[in-house]
């Protein structure tokens, strides 16, 4: 266990504690929405059986199964839905149906001060890492990085380890990350304690210049992503760098990178642009975390305290829910 007590006191005279939702019950109804791009049917049908073995009740929202082109209904319909949804005292949590794209064109009209007023567990990753980054600063909610329904929940390979990972929302528990879930490998050195942000780093990378810009200073980033080659990867952290986002970072948590790969014929790897950008840091950067899309994946809470390790290659989360 880590002994948080010296750190709690610094952290509370530093900044606010986000709110940590409350802990769901078995019998409790979980909200599903699509504020991105619409959901596989097939999969996201075959997702509740998932979530009546967790003992959970499940409603739609009204317009959680539209399709409008490449978005899950209309700006209007997706907002709608999830307003409604932080407003229902009868759902006690939201799930994220699927990700693709979309979200960030309803996060500027969202009511943030209804969803501080009614704080709930909300789950997600991928393109909902913007609406993550934007609760986390406006609402002072923690929020789930986690895996979805249709695209993930829903599928034949979806594992028992992300399976077990929902159990973080119905008991406060610290999460432990070792190599015992994944081979893990430290870039740079160190211990690091601070808030645990981020997500994927493509929408990470698109916060910049708007009003949910993310803030690294003091805090612990995680990144991951999909389908984006090593040159891609490098644009991606170059524009976060040159956004000053690396200068005050308390440490790095690399996640999973998948469908990397790439047909040019003159490339750097992979593991040779995380070194380009993180083998000099001063703070701990480890990769290979098992977190974004990928099987296992190992949820995380956002918002709460965390250390990671470089020394020991391991990383440890406060609870996300009280």
């Amino acid at each position: 266990m880590v002994d948080w007590k010296k750190y709690e006191c610094r952290e509370e005279s530093e900044a606010v504690m986000k709110i940590r939702p409350e802990r769901l019950k078995k019998g409790d109804t979980i909200g599903i929405v699509s504020p991105s791009s619409p959901p596989g049917r097939e999969e996201l049908e075959k997702s509740l059986l998932f979530l009546e073995s967790l003992g959970l009740k499940w409603k739609f929202a009204k317009n959680a199964k539209n399709i409008h082109g490449y978005l899950a209904g209309t700006d209007e319909e997706r907002l709608a839905d999830l307003e409604e949804m932080f407003q229902d005292p009868e759902v006690k949590g939201i799930i994220c149906s699927s990700g693709g794209y979309g979200a960030g064109r309803i996060t500027e009209r969202l009511d943030m001060g209804l969803v501080k007023d009614n704080p709930k567990i909300f789950w997600g990753f991928s393109d909902i890492t913007f609406l993550h980054t934007a609760i986390g600063a406006n609402a002072n909610l923690v929020t789930f990085h986690g895996p979805m329904l249709g695209p993930n929940v829903g599928k034949d390979t979806f594992e028992e380890l992300s399976g077990k990972m929902f159990q973080q929302l119905f008991e406060p528990m610290e999460l432990h990350y070792t190599e015992a879930v994944s081979p893990l490998e430290t870039i740079a050195p160190g211990v690091a304690e601070g808030e645990l942000i981020g997500g994927n780093l493509s929408l990470l990378t698109r916060t910049i210049g708007t009003q949910f810009e993310i803030d690294t200073s003091g805090k612990i980033l995680l990144i991951e992503d999909i389908g984006e080659e090593p040159a891609r990867v490098d644009s991606l952290l170059n524009q976060l760098r040159m956004a000053g986002k690396f200068n005050n970072v308390a440490g790095i948590v690399v996640g999973d990178f998948a469908n990397a790969e790439t047909k040019k014929k003159w490339t750097l790897t992979l593991d040779e642009v995380f070194d380009d950008y993180f083998k000099d840091f001063t703070v701990p950067v480890v990769k290979g975390f098992k977190i974004g899309h990928c099987e296992p994946h190992f949820a995380v809470p956002l918002g709460v305290k965390a250390k990671l390790d470089g020394n020991e290659k391991t990383l440890t989360i406060l609870p996300g829910v009280e």
